[in-house]
């Protein structure tokens, strides 16, 4: 009966890795009546588009706003060009400041500047002072939380390989396999739970901010307008060459000659 030990090796070490995920996606709890997230009726599009995307996503949002403006120009081939020298906002100058004496940059250059600037960063605080953001530690717990789940399941069947190589008495190896198969279903369930969690719900938000993003979504996000770019992203774009001056370079490729 020594495979039960390796079964309850398998149980424990898989139960500790899911209240380690479990504990993590918990942490951002709910506001408090009376917080600033409580207070917060509505979002404006530079802080929905940190909520559902990110610092890049800011970035993006900034690019299109200015393009649509006709104070930047933004080329098919991932090129930028200022128009228009003067941001009337943070996030405006933080894109602005991106660029180089000539006043041309590729677009996924710019983009990656901007999302590092203060302002971002200051928005970040911000959202995250009023509850509405994930902080860094949380992001990190979250991803820890699975990939703690991850090596539980290696484990699971480790535990499996090792409890069909000692002496079993008069179980056979199909029991033996079916015992195991439990842990390693809520294995699988929890990563499979946390993947569609992922792709159905922001990263960077809380549940507070979830809510906003999903209000702000029934109210203002017709297709094509910035409040659309800003939650759902370049998909949202309906401009081909607008949405392929964005997207070009987005995998780590710069445009090698410039355009207008």
């Amino acid at each position: 009966m020594f495979w039960v030990l390796f079964l309850l090796l398998a149980w424990a070490g898989l139960l500790i890795a899911c209240a380690r995920l479990l504990k993590a996606a918990a942490e951002p709890a709910e506001p408090a009546p009376g917080t600033a997230a409580a207070r917060h009726h509505e979002l404006n599009l530079y802080e929905a588009a940190y909520l559902a995307g990110g610092p890049e996503r800011v970035a993006e949002l900034t690019l299109l706003s200015m393009q649509r403006q006709r104070r930047l120009l933004l080329a098919y081939t991932g090129w930028a060009t200022v128009v228009d020298p003067v941001g009337l906002d943070p996030y405006e100058r933080s894109v602005l400041g991106a660029f180089g004496p000539d006043g041309q940059e590729p677009v996924t250059s710019v983009r990656a500047v901007a999302a590092r600037d203060p302002a971002v960063r200051a928005l970040a605080d911000r959202l995250g002072e009023a509850g509405l953001a994930l902080g860094d530690g949380a992001q990190r717990e979250i991803g820890a939380g699975i990939r703690s789940v991850r090596q539980a399941t290696g484990l699971v069947i480790a535990m499996a390989v090792a409890a069909l190589c000692v002496p079993a008495g008069q179980t056979t190896n199909t029991m033996i396999l079916c015992w195991f198969a439990l842990p390693l279903i809520l294995a699988l369930g929890c990563l499979a739970i946390a993947r569609v969690e992922g792709h159905a719900q922001s990263a960077w938000a809380s549940p507070a901010g979830r809510r906003l993003l999903v209000e702000l979504g029934r109210e203002r996000a017709m297709r094509g307008s910035l409040t659309a770019v800003a939650l759902r992203g370049l998909r949202a774009v309906t401009e081909p060459e607008l949405r392929a001056a964005l997207t070009y370079g987005r995998r780590g490729r710069i445009p090698g000659q410039r355009g207008h």
